[in-house]
């Protein structure tokens, strides 16, 4: 058993402070951006692109991720108090609006860059994106957030910062889940039969999503209305991802028999 009381401070600079959420976030766009850098090299495209990308994906994924946290989990709070929206280091992003946030930013960079094709980019996006889930829930994990059920196992972390139960790291869990996609989708990658647009990204979102889906059920509840519910509301917005996904994956696979 472990017990957590972790500073979400890394570091403080007189007034200013930088947290380990806001630190690990920052650290998987960059390592993202590393990865992508080489992709386009490996595969003899230009990387000029590559910074205005950037800040497409940025914007769209705290954005998107921003706004579904506050409006699906938390609305009576943030909308009594808009100003906290803005305090993103403090943790507080929901994967589904991130990945809707991330796909509207993909689309809007092609369609200011037509030479680019939008399932193309979004595979490779696919990868880095895997990584930086990664360093997210790490940083949720630094904040004492998004709790786990209780448990009796061994395995079991006491947030000292929240209460004196053990409970699932389920934080870790869904890192470790992201580290495993992050991995299986850079080695795929590599592979040229499964090269056909679209299925990185439809094995990303099928994979990812299932694995949010199942984890849910170690989770307490993120929003107050979901208390006594079977199927929380993270759960029912994965299913459309993982069947989105599954339907990319198969119209790959009949574009490669073709």
């Amino acid at each position: 058993m472990l017990f957590w009381n972790a500073n979400p401070i890394l570091l403080q600079l007189g007034p200013i402070a930088i947290h380990w959420y806001g630190a690990l976030f920052a650290t998987g766009f960059l390592l993202g951006y590393q990865l992508m850098q080489r992709m386009y090299r490996q595969e003899g495209r230009p990387t000029e692109q590559l910074d205005k990308l950037l800040t497409y994906i940025f914007i769209g994924t705290v954005v998107g991720a921003r706004l579904a946290h506050t409006l699906i989990y938390e609305p009576e709070f943030y909308l009594a108090h808009p100003i906290e929206i803005l305090k993103i280091w403090e943790g507080g992003l929901a994967s589904h609006g991130g990945g809707v946030g991330v796909l509207l930013a993909i689309w809007l960079f092609v369609r200011q860059h037509p030479e680019n094709h939008f399932l193309w980019l979004a595979d490779r996006l696919a990868i880095p994106t895997a990584l930086t889930g990664c360093f997210i829930r790490l940083g949720n994990f630094m904040n004492s957030e998004i709790l786990g059920n209780p448990t009796n196992g061994n395995w079991g972390v006491v947030f000292e910062r929240v209460d004196n139960i053990p409970r699932h790291p389920v934080q870790l869990y869904e890192a470790a889940c992201y580290l495993v996609i992050f991995v299986l989708l850079f080695t795929l990658a590599k592979t040229p039969k499964i090269r056909q647009p679209g299925y990185l990204l439809g094995l990303f979102l099928a994979l990812v999503f299932s694995a949010r889906f199942v984890l849910e059920f170690f989770k307490t509840p993120q929003a107050a209305y979901e208390a006594g519910n079977l199927i929380t509301v993270g759960q029912w917005l994965s299913v459309p991802f993982v069947f989105a996904g599954i339907i990319l994956m198969l119209r790959s696979r009949k574009m490669r028999s073709a």
